[in-house]
């Protein structure tokens, strides 16, 4: 069993190189069978990847360039997503479980109502991404993504840690942050600084989180 640990969060990652295990290649993901398994699918240019109802367990999606992306009600179990540009994403409905997605663009991501547990996101470019009803129920970790200009609301975003993220003008709106933990990270241009109820921060963040809070509520400071 394979894991990565950030802050607080250990998360447990798909072991893909394990002895006996065999990925088979696959030219797509589409299935009669609503499951794809033991598979390994990649360094392919399309135009749109569309996919519902559909199982993913345990596999590899590398190089993966796709104009257009729909998913829609996936189990994903034990796999790795890298090295990918994923362009108009659309991702909705679904559940990620010991999923790594890792050195891939997913410029203005739509990502709504998934469920997350031991999942990572290393290395990955998610500016203007919106996370609308997103839950975190087990571990997961943001780990040197960008993440600029992009919204969470109505996330349940519980333990999950940031670590060396970019958050320039990342907005968090209503939804629960107990004990999201954003230690390392600069705050200075965070949104929505007053729904942050709970979380977990270094003592040399409080004027950066504070610096926040003032231009959000656009306060004036001054004698006059």
């Amino acid at each position: 069993m394979s894991t990565r640990t950030f802050g607080a969060a250990t998360v447990t990652t798909p072991d893909l190189d394990e002895p006996g295990l065999y990925l088979s290649n696959v030219t797509n993901l589409d299935n009669p069978r609503r499951a794809v398994q033991d598979f390994a699918f990649g360094d392919a240019d399309l135009r749109s990847l569309e996919l519902a109802d559909t199982q993913l367990i345990t596999g590899r999606l590398h190089g993966v360039r796709a104009q257009r992306v729909a998913f829609e009600a996936l189990n994903v179990h034990g796999v790795e997503i890298s090295g990918s540009e994923l362009g108009a994403v659309r991702w909705s409905g679904s559940r990620l479980t010991r999923v790594v997605i890792r050195d891939t663009k997913l410029l203005g991501a739509a990502l709504d109502d998934l469920v997350l547990d031991d999942v990572l996101f290393e290395n990955c470019k998610l500016d203007y991404a919106a996370f609308t009803k997103v839950r975190a129920t087990g571990p997961v970790a943001f780990a040197g993504c960008v993440l600029t200009e992009a919204a969470f609301a109505d996330c349940d975003l519980s333990g999950v840690v940031f670590s060396d993220c970019t958050l320039r003008l990342t907005e968090f709106g209503p939804g629960r942050y107990r004990s999201t933990d954003l230690r390392g990270n600069d705050l200075v241009t965070l949104r929505g600084v007053t729904n942050l109820v709970k979380v977990r921060i270094d003592p040399g963040q409080q004027h950066d989180l504070a610096q926040a809070l003032v231009d959000d509520l656009e306060i004036t400071v001054g004698d006059d």
